[in-house]
C-alpha cells in the first residue's frame, strides 16, 4: 500500500492523539525523535503540546502520511524564526511507524518534503540525526550530506553520549 501524504491537515483532537500515539510507538521502538525508551503518552504530551502550538499558531507546517486510514508517518517543517535563515528550514519529528520500516514510507515522506520545500521557495532543508542508528546513511541516500557534528551532544544515559549529526539538503541542485 502506498503512502498518502497530506500537507497542513486540520490538527483535530483525533489527529493530535494519533500523532502522540505514533510518537510513543516510534520512541519505544528506539526511534530518535526526542526521547529514550520507555516513554508514555504523558511523557510525549509535554513536548507535543508546544509542538502543536507551533503548527496551529504558525509558522510551522505539518506533513502527515497515511497508510489507508492509519497515520503511518509525519514530519514538521520547523521555521527558524529568524530572518537571516528564512531561506531554509529544519525538519523535525521525522518518523514513520515502526511496523512500516522497510516499506519506503520514510523515503516517500522525505522526497515529498524536498518537493514541498522547493515549492515553498526554500533553498535547503536541515535535519539533525542521533548518531549510532545509521540514520545518517538513510538521509545520505536521499541526498543529504553531513555538514557538522556536535560530539557527545545527546546524553541518552549516564554512560551513553551520542553525537548529533547535522545534515543538509541543497534544494537548488536539480537532479
Amino acid at each position: 500500500m502506498s503512502l498518502r501524504l497530506v500537507l497542513d491537515p486540520d490538527l483535530t483532537p483525533q489527529l493530535r492523539a494519533e500523532i502522540v500515539d505514533l510518537w510513543v510507538d516510534v520512541s519505544n521502538a528506539g526511534g530518535a525523535v526526542g526521547f529514550v525508551p520507555p516513554v508514555t503518552t504523558a511523557d510525549v504530551r509535554v513536548t507535543a503540546d508546544p509542538t502543536f502550538a507551533g503548527i496551529t499558531d504558525g509558522p510551522d507546517r505539518l506533513l502527515v502520511g497515511y497508510s489507508g486510514d492509519r497515520l503511518a508517518g509525519m514530519l514538521i517543517f520547523t521555521d527558524n524564526r529568524f530572518s537571516l535563515t528564512a531561506h531554509w528550514c529544519l525538519l523535525t519529528r521525522v518518523m514513520v511507524h515502526p511496523d512500516t520500516q522497510g516499506t519506503g514510507y520514510g523515503s516517500a515522506l522525505m522526497m515529498e518534503a524536498a518537493r514541498l520545500g522547493r515549492t515553498f521557495g526554500l533553498e535547503a532543508l536541515h535535519v539533525t540525526v542521533r548518531d549510532g542508528l545509521g540514520l545518517d546513511k538513510f538521509y545520505g541516500r536521499l541526498g543529504f550530506r553531513e555538514v557538522g557534528r556536535l560530539p557527545g551532544a545527546l546524553r541518552l544515559a549516564p554512560d551513553d553520549d551520542r553525537d548529533e549529526i547535522l545534515m543538509w539538503l541543497d534544494l537548488t541542485v536539480v537532479d
